[in-house]
This record gives C-alpha cells, structure tokens and sequence, in this order.
C-alpha cells in the first residue's frame, strides 16, 4: 500500500507568498479549450509542466493548494531562479521541519497552456517523499491558479484533463450538478453523509483532488461523526510533519446529488497527529475532506467561477472501497524506483503474522520479479481481492527467504 497523502498540509504556507504578482494562465493559440493527458498514482493526477521555458517535470494537480509549489530547491536553482525570501516552518512544539523559499515571475507551461508571472514555494527537499511513495516521478503541485481561469474537467478512466474557458462552458444533461462554495481558494461541498443507521450529517467538505483517501472526517467537528466500533489503527497519511494517525472504519453511506456510495471507508485523523494540519482552516469549519478514492469513480467537472461541480460516474463507480488489505505500506527506492522498500506493517495483520518486517525488500512476488514492475502495479496485487493467498521472496540483512500469507479486509 503506498500512503495516502494530503497535500492540504501545505496550506498553511500559502499567507507568506509575495503578494501582487501579475499571474496568468491563458490557452494559447485563440482556443476555447485544451485535453491534456494526465497520469493517475494512487488517485492523485498528474501532469506535465515545463518551467521557465526549459526544465520539464511532473506536478500534482490539488485543489487544495493555492500557490504552486516545487518540492526540491535543486530544480530552481538549476534554472537560476532568485529567491525573494526564505522561511523556516516550525512544527508543533516550535521544532524546525522544513525550509522554504518563495521565488517570483515565474513561468509555467502546460500542453497548450502558458502561465506568466507567478510566484512559486520552493521546498528545500522532498520532506514529502513524494517520488518515493507514488512510485513515479513528480516535482511539484498546481493549484487554485489553475482553477480559478478555467473549468476543469477530470477524467480519470480516459486519463484526461480538459481546461475550457469559463464563458463558453455549458453544463452537460449527463452529468449530475452540485453546487459549491469556493472560500479562501478552496471548494467546498455540503452533503449528506450517514454514518451509521442513527446518525446523519449534514457535513461539508472539502473537495481535495491531492488527497489519495476517498473521505476524512475529524470527530472534533460534530457529534454525530463518531468512529465505528469496527476500526483498525493505522497511518492513513503523510505530511510535511511526518506520518498522519489515525482510525480507519466504515460509514454506511454518503450522498453525492443523485449517486449513493455504500460502506465508504473513512479515515478518522487522532487529533495529536492531525492538529496541525487544520490550523489555516480554522477560520473555515468544516467536517472533513472528499479526496480522489471517490472522485475518481466519476468523471469531475470543477466549475469554480459559477461555484459548481459536476459529476457522472464511471466503470468502476460500484467496486467496493478497500482499506490496505495488506497492512504493508511500501516505498519505491533506487534511481529508476523499481526496488521496493516495506517501511510499515500493520500490527494483527496476516502480513504482521507471516513475519514480514519494515526494511524487508521485496524481490517476488507471485512469482514475478519486482524490477519488472511499478510500485502502481505492486500496490494493485496486494490489495486485489480478500482472501487472495500472496507469495512473496523478500531480502533481510541480506538474506533472501519467502513468506506467505492472504489479503485480509479488517473493516
């Protein structure tokens, strides 16, 4: 399983950016709108940008962010990038855990799409790991810029992004309205959720394409959020202050417009692990997060501008939410990120039983070599169906030696 992230964890950063910078993204050559193909990692979308002309990488597209970020100092300074400003970001307790730099009139393309003027967030180093967790190369996040000039369609079957110009949009009979807010950069959506057969809420959420869960929801916020008697502990993220904890369980159903998801798994964030992660928040209420397990059932249409959301569901709308049956969660390391790193076992799990331990890389698995697979793919065999029986040959200190053990759902 690789982590599931939130990259709103960045938000809080987003007040110390320059203010006034002349930012602009236009679709070039007169157009209306633009299809851009895009990779999808463990529910987050990917897609290309070149900076400055030059350097081309590989950013995170979140609604949860306003500013762009880069996350490693090394790229802007291979672009000899200036830096107006350099900040230290204090974790709780006033502990130093990140460098951070702002740089400004930056240029950014994406296929058919040129941006002038913006200021970025430069991260001295991935504290993300993110090439490490996604298995894939990736560079940096996009955000509220993004979204605010265009509507934004999502499609994650077709592996497609299509940016229209908010003026010549019209809402498609196809796809089910929902009515937003956009507050502080970010959309919001108010739902009904059921959490179990006598308790229901009235919940708003953030719409939050960089978070790889499918829904978050704090118990701080309301009563009737309660943690289902069955739940495992767990980490259910990962951010710039480390690791997330939390409880993982089932709410019976949430309701999106006229689409019903049954047995939703939830991540339940503990509130000394998440605490600082909400505090720019504050000034918004709100229940929790939707993030792209259930988006990604649906092709997504972000209508900032008219404050709407559009959804019409795919394939795989009606498979059944999972939560690591497994209970490994496993990186991707070396340079072309095909060895593959178990960095935590869940404890009661089939996996904890067969005496698989953090550091133990994985050589096979069901007899096939993971140097010829992605961590994508990896992640997908161990979380295909319960009760599957997974083979693996795994190397300790050196030595190679093979456990065995069955997918198992604990919720």
């Amino acid at each position: 399983m690789t982590l599931k992230f939130v990259f709103g964890l960045l938000l809080f950063l987003s007040p110390l950016l320059m203010r006034g910078q002349n930012l602009g993204f236009a679709i070039t050559e007169g157009r209306s709108k633009v299809k851009i193909p895009i990779e999808v990692y463990n529910n987050l979308i990917i897609v290309p940008v070149v900076l400055n002309g030059k350097l081309p990488l590989k950013f995170i597209l979140d609604t949860g962010v306003r500013t762009t970020i880069l996350t490693e100092k090394a790229f802007s300074d291979f672009l000899h990038l200036s830096y107006a400003r350099k900040y230290t970001i204090a974790g709780p307790g006033g502990v130093k855990f990140i460098d951070a730099y702002i740089t400004n009139n930056v240029t950014i393309d994406i296929p058919g799409v040129h941006g002038e003027g913006h200021a970025m967030l430069v991260l001295d180093q991935d504290y993300l790991e993110l090439r490490n967790y996604l298995g894939t190369d990736v560079h940096g996040i996009l955000g509220y810029e993004l979204f605010s000039r265009f509507v934004v369609q999502i499609d994650y079957e077709a592996r497609s992004l299509t940016l229209m110009l908010p003026k010549r949009f019209k809402s498609h009979r196809k796809y089910e309205e929902l009515a937003i807010t956009v507050q502080d950069t970010k959309p919001y959506l108010v739902t009904t959720i059921k959490v179990n057969d006598s308790s229901r809420l009235e919940a708003k959420l953030l719409i939050d394409t960089g978070a790889s869960h499918g829904l978050l929801l704090d118990p701080r916020s309301d009563t009737a959020i309660q943690v289902p008697t069955r739940n495992i502990t767990s980490i259910i993220g990962r951010g710039l202050g480390g690791v997330i904890e939390g409880k993982i369980g089932r709410i019976k159903n949430i309701r999106l417009g006229k689409y019903v998801l049954d047995q939703v798994v939830v991540n339940f964030p503990d509130p000394n692990s998440y605490s600082d992660t909400l505090k720019n928040d504050r000034a918004i209420p709100r229940h929790g997060s939707m993030g792209g397990e259930i988006l990604s059932r649906f092709s997504v249409i972000l209508d900032f501008p008219h404050e709407k959301m559009y959804l019409k569901k795919n394939s795989i709308f009606k498979n059944e939410f999972h939560y690591n049956i497994s209970g490994l969660t496993i990186k991707a390391v070396g340079e072309f990120l095909r060895e593959f790193e178990i960095t935590n076992v869940r404890d009661n799990t089939t996996a904890n039983l067969a005496d698989i331990q953090v550091g133990d890389k994985i050589l096979t698995i069901n007899s096939e070599r993971t140097a010829d697979l992605d961590l994508d793919k990896l992640d997908d065999i161990l979380n295909s169906k319960p009760g599957k029986k997974v083979i693996m040959e795994i190397e300790r200190h050196g030595k190679k030696m093979k456990r065995e053990f069955y997918l198992q759902n604990q919720i």
